[in-house]
């Protein structure tokens, strides 16, 4: 079993970049990629080398897509005339929990506001009443009814939430290398995602986590012997069908390793395993959130500025 740590060991603060762009199903099961020399299907081109990556001391490193599962806390909306959030309804055929959550679906409505402020030359928003612990984070924006990845970029090192929010809304909205910064025509089919990392644990070997319910991150040397990392979020695996050592293959590959991939090589990985609590909202269901302080689709007030103190 892997040893438990509550946050990620203290280092300068990491920003990552996830990929959104589906990757090509791998080739061959877990138990043939043990024994043979691998080579992961994208690994001199596409979506797999669509990165930066570098040693884990500073710098930037990227983490695959944040997508909204159906466990998630409710959305909320908040009500203009109390100040306090009421449950919005739940989409068809997703069950109603009781998980006691940090992430909230407030946040998400902040990151929508601290973007609006920003492209439309409003002040920047109070802050919001909802928790200020830090927590790693990730900003996740999509588009359009596929939920086409726009922008994802987050931090690994604990950041308080009010102020983390607030710069990666901006970073993952504006300073995607992978895209043009959004614009106010893009707002109406944006979706946006929090997501907090937690229960950080040292995995005993590159094998000690489970698909689906951990997000991994590794740390292994080159074949030039620099350290590098990568990571993927929890849901990654999952969505792309791999088993686990498809997965610290396709990992590897993303994190710039060009040589064949050996069995001894993988156990050679440095492997930290982790959980996400994550939500979403689209742009519409931010809107009614703040009705109030719109008329006719335009903002006469900036948002927040009502909401809190």
């Amino acid at each position: 079993m892997g040893k438990r740590r509550c946050v990620p060991p203290l280092e300068p603060k990491l920003a990552a970049g996830c990929c959104g762009v589906k990757k090509p199903k791998l080739s061959g099961s877990g138990a043939q990629s043990r024994n043979q020399s691998t080579t992961v299907p994208g690994s001199s081109s596409g979506p797999l080398q669509n990165h930066q990556h570098v040693d884990g001391s500073s710098g930037r490193e990227n983490v695959s897509d944040l997508t909204l599962g159906p466990g998630n806390s409710p959305i909320t909306r908040m009500n203009p005339a109390s100040g306090a959030l009421s449950p919005l309804p739940r989409p068809n055929g997703t069950a109603n929990t009781t998980k006691n959550l940090v992430v909230t679906a407030e946040m998400c409505c902040y990151c929508f506001d601290v973007l609006y402020c920003h492209l439309y030359g409003f002040p920047q928003p109070r802050l919001p009443r909802f928790t200020n612990d830090p927590y790693p984070l990730f900003v996740t924006w999509k588009t359009g009814r596929d939920k086409r990845l726009r922008g994802c970029i987050g931090t690994f090192s604990a950041m308080n939430l009010h102020s983390g929010l607030r710069e990666y809304t901006l970073t993952s909205a504006l300073k995607d290398s992978r895209f043009p910064p959004l614009t106010r025509e893009e707002l109406p089919k944006l979706f946006c995602s929090v997501s907090l990392l937690t229960n950080f644990e040292d995995a005993s070997d590159y094998l000690d986590w489970e698909v689906g319910v951990h997000g991994i991150r590794i740390e292994f040397i080159n074949e030039k012997g620099v350290k590098r990392t990568a990571t993927y979020l929890p849901e990654v695996a999952k969505e792309q069908d791999w088993d686990q050592i498809q997965t610290i293959d396709s990992l590897l590959r993303k994190g710039g390793f060009k040589a064949p991939i050996t069995s001894e090589f993988r156990k050679t990985i440095k492997l930290t395993r982790y959980r996400s609590e994550k939500v979403t909202i689209s742009y519409a269901e931010y809107i009614a959130s703040r009705q109030h302080c719109f008329q006719n689709g335009t903002l006469h007030a900036p948002p927040l500025y009502n909401h809190y103190s």
